[in-house]
């Protein structure tokens, strides 16, 4: 630990000195501190350092998920999803052939595919900043591609684990693994949301940073265990488990006081990646290396601006998008890993891509600044058809279209039927596990089975009639209804195959206790949907459980537009497409503009932008008036084009007051005191009179005449001679009134 964080302690002063991403640092530090450089002390238990980095993966990915968030997932647009399945499936084909190309194995090229696939989340936001293009809008754009990698990066993970195990490519077994992770990835979301966020509101009072720590460090960790037992990584346990707390009011707080954990084993993980690295092996394959790194910075750039442009974004937005893509991201040192423990790939291919992962961390500012004179080239020398194609393919995608009453009840329909699936045979999977071995170890025979069948079918009843009887009574059902006889027929199959679904559900209880006939079993599971159907109590039970979870899902958000928190509007998506931009500003302490209203500063006719909200404290002001002052620190929400924020944000740096000149150690308030002689020219006048705190800037806080003493005198108070003045001011004030 010593030498692992000495050794990151330096190298991050000397990169952050270099403005360079700290992450390359911890990389280097590693190289310096691992058992392939015999100039430097050493780290030679390499299992020692695999533990480390195994645990650094963790919280890397615990800290991940507080920053993801389903809610963000569903929020990030079809141009997002769109754009980032083509970057993925593109760079995993791309790398594959590379692997070919050079004559390595199967699970190399494999393996290649997966790590070349992400982009780095930490560098693009980190570039972002040193560059000034936070309020650019394709930054938004980027960062919801950047969201979809990283979950698309967790699923990559289980199918290249399964791999790994069956050594080849089942098509059977692939799909049983993405099945069983989407189940449990539902299972864990729903339950989740379901129980922390009621747990935490119950115990908020009890909740200091200290227990809050704890608290998650001790659910992340449980998730992880869980994610292990069922055949999982851990990283995905980590990763879900702080995606369920962004849910919850104290993420925020959450996110704040996990930081500094974070950033210590995030170290050393970067460090023991570094330690990995043998830099004898990078100089032997000098050349795929670079090949690998060309690989990189032509496949991300035309992948991610071939992405954006079939999206239906102008193709400026998809060049500018494409190019800040170009880096391997930290998924790929985790994926890499990932081949390394399970001994699928070969030892050359971990120090390849690292040494790709660092050219190429160095090469995104430059990348991200080449799209501007790029894209002038591109237009020049497209042929004129492509140029019409783009230009009415970019605005035909923009035409919004409403929804028809059979797509949102379908939608509807799914979504029921899927999640409340997942919950009933979670619950009967657990119930078979653990409760039917448990009653019928004390209750032997038939009477046991039955009391297991009652208490297994009273826990599936409300998710059992929410299958059956949701969306029943819709609005859109009622539309479709009154269509005609033909939509009549499609909706009472909807109902019926839900029907049929509830008894199917029913039957897999009663027949796994019960040996019995089978019509004798379809009629007894029928009779028990028919009666959970016409429930009044399980319809109770269905709505306050929905209502229950719906509520803990929507909290953070309601809590977030009460209490100022940088949450957007619902609308911020649907500006993309008008070459219009959110984002925030915050008001800089020394700003000139402090103080000022609005109609003073008159930023609409000025930059042409419009405020349209500001956060100040704990309130929101949403849609200020022009009386409206703005104060040191406010966070404002503001729209307008690219052009106009930056124009506005360089003013708003610009309008700063200068730093003082003044001498910080000459201006220490000192504490002193004197005599009054009878010479002394403020004998016979009060405080007020003497000029003492106008002239010398001082304060008179006490005085002592014989044997009284006055505390804080009045300014009225009259100045004796004998009296012994006790003076408050800067020390060069305090000794110039003394003289």
């Amino acid at each position: 630990m010593a030498l692992i964080l000495g050794a990151a302690g330096l190298m991050t002063l000397i990169f952050k000195w270099l403005k360079q991403p700290l992450v390359l640092g911890y990389i280097v530090a590693g190289i310096i501190a691992g058992p392939h450089l015999t100039l430097t002390p050493s780290v030679i238990d390499t299992a020692n350092i695999q533990t480390w980095a195994d645990i650094g993966v963790v919280f890397l990915l615990f800290a991940l998920g507080l920053e993801f968030s389903f809610k963000k997932l569903m929020k990030v647009g079809g141009t997002a999803v769109i754009a980032a399945m083509t970057v993925i499936l593109g760079m995993v084909l791309l790398g594959y052939v590379a692997g070919i190309a050079m004559g390595w194995k199967l699970m190399d090229c494999i393996f290649l595919g997966g790590m070349l696939a992400m982009s780095s989340t930490s560098i693009i936001y980190k570039a972002f900043e040193d560059l000034g293009l936070r309020t650019q809008r394709f930054t938004g754009l980027v960062f919801g591609i950047l969201v979809i990698e990283d979950l698309v990066a967790i699923v990559l993970m289980v199918m290249l684990s399964t791999m790994a195990v069956s050594k080849n490519f089942e098509g059977a077994e692939m799909a049983y693994s993405i099945g069983k992770l989407i189940f449990f990835l539902l299972l864990w979301f729903v339950t989740g949301i379901y129980i922390i966020p009621t747990f935490f509101r119950r115990t908020r009072l009890l909740m200091g940073d200290e227990t809050l720590l704890i608290v998650s460090l001790g659910l992340c960790l449980s998730m992880v265990v869980f994610a292990s037992y069922v055949g999982f990584s851990s990283a995905l346990g980590a990763f879900v488990m702080g995606s369920i707390l962004a849910e919850t009011i104290e993420a925020e707080t959450i996110e704040h006081i996990v930081k500094p954990v974070k950033d210590l084993f995030a170290a050393i993980f970067f460090v023991s990646v570094g330690m990995m690295v043998d830099p004898g092996v990078i100089a032997e394959y000098i050349w795929p290396v670079i090949i690998i790194t060309l690989t990189v910075l032509i496949g991300q750039s035309t992948f991610g601006t071939f992405g954006v442009i079939l999206a239906g974004q102008p193709l400026k937005t998809a060049m500018q998008s494409g190019f800040c893509l170009t880096q391997v991201g930290e998924f790929a040192f985790i994926i890499a890993g990932l081949g390394t423990t399970m001994n699928v790939t070969s030892d050359f291919l971990y120090p390849i891509v690292v040494a790709v992962a660092v050219i190429t961390t160095f090469l995104t500012p430059y990348m991200i600044r080449a799209a501007e004179p790029a894209y002038p080239f591109v237009e020049k020398h497209m042929p004129r058809k492509w140029k019409r194609f783009m230009k009415h393919y970019a605005s035909g995608t923009r035409v919004v279209n409403q929804e028809s009453n059979w797509k949102r009840l379908l939608t509807a329909l799914l979504r029921i039927v899927v999640i409340y699936s997942v919950v009933i045979i979670a619950i009967i999977i657990l119930s078979f596990h653990s409760l039917v071995p448990l009653i019928q170890m004390h209750i032997p025979g038939f009477w046991g089975s039955l009391l297991c069948a009652v208490i297994i079918l009273l826990l599936l009843s409300p998710f059992l009639r929410a299958i059956v009887a949701k969306k029943n009574h819709s609005a859109e059902f009622r539309a479709l209804w009154e269509d005609g006889y033909f939509s009549q027929a499609y909706l009472v199959s909807l109902v019926l195959f839900r029907f049929v679904l509830a008894i199917v559900y029913v039957m897999a209880v009663i027949m796994t206790l019960f040996k019995a006939s089978t019509a004798l079993l379809v009629g007894i599971a029928g009779v028990v949907v028919l009666g959970m159907f016409y429930s009044r109590y399980l319809k109770k039970q269905s709505i306050q459980i929905e209502r229950h979870f719906l509520r803990n899902f929507r909290l953070r958000e309601v809590y977030g537009r009460h209490s100022g928190l940088r949450i957007p509007p619902r609308f911020a998506g649907h500006l993309l497409s008008r070459d219009l931009h959110l984002t925030d500003f915050v008001i800089p302490g020394e700003s000139l503009w402090a103080g000022c209203t609005l109609e003073e500063l008159a930023l609409g006719t000025r930059y042409g932008i419009m405020v349209v909200a500001i956060f100040r404290g704990q309130n929101c002001m949403n849609i200020p008036g022009g009386k409206e002052r703005l104060y040191p620190q406010d966070r404002i929400q503001v729209i307008g084009s690219d052009e106009q924020l930056k124009q506005f944000g360089e003013k708003l740096q610009d309008m700063i007051l200068p730093p003082s000149d003044s001498d910080l150690t000459q201006s220490e308030v000192c504490l002193k005191q004197f005599e009054l002689t009878p010479e002394s020219p403020f004998c016979g006048k009060s405080i007020r009179e003497s000029g003492i705190r106008e002239k010398y800037k001082c304060v008179v806080v006490g005085l002592e005449r014989g044997a009284a003493s006055l505390r804080i005198p009045e300014a009225n108070t009259v100045f004796q001679a004998g009296d012994l003045a006790w003076v408050v001011g800067e020390e060069k004030n305090v000794y110039e009134l003394l003289k």
